[in-house]
């Protein structure tokens, strides 16, 4: 649950809609999320006559969080093998589940520039996978949607 709601701010979920999607009872999803919120690390909201649950960004260890899913999905590892070696690098960016906040096994990674090295990329996919215990693919240089969350831009460093 914490892939779902610390991956991306943007990422919000209902009661019966995580228990659907995390393929648990609503009781167990229910307890996770009053104990998330009762410490403050989600925001309800009522939509609909349904809860909306989201991360509360005001909470002090909201980057502490995002961070540590970041790692433990290897998203770090990731965005620094591939700024270290694979040519001139405008934008890394996650898409797909893991941007949804799904963790499907099968991460994503659009990375868009001059001169990728594809041929690289397609050599360190077993390397990543080893190390981190997930599939990446990766899409070069294609345009992100509205739901990939940027996590190396060029023009921002």
């Amino acid at each position: 649950m914490l892939i779902k709601f610390f991956i991306s701010a943007a990422n919000n979920g209902y009661l019966n809609g995580l228990a659907n999607e995390f393929n648990e009872s609503t009781n167990s999803i229910r307890k996770e999320l009053n104990n998330l919120s009762n410490a403050g690390y989600l925001l309800k909201s009522k939509e609909n006559n349904r809860i909306i649950y989201n991360a509360n960004t005001s909470h002090p260890m909201f980057d502490v969080l995002q961070k540590i899913v970041r790692q433990h999905l290897g998203l770090e590892d990731i965005v620094e093998t591939v700024i270290d070696r694979i040519g001139d690098v405008d934008q890394i960016a996650l898409t797909g589940e893991y941007a949804e906040g799904i963790d499907s096994g099968n991460i994503e990674i659009i990375i868009n520039g001059l001169d990728v090295n594809e041929d690289y990329l397609n050599s360190i996919k077993s390397k990543i996978k080893k190390k981190i215990g997930r599939e990446v693919s990766f899409l070069v240089n294609q345009k992100p949607d509205l739901n990939t969350i940027i996590l190396y831009n060029k023009k921002s460093k």
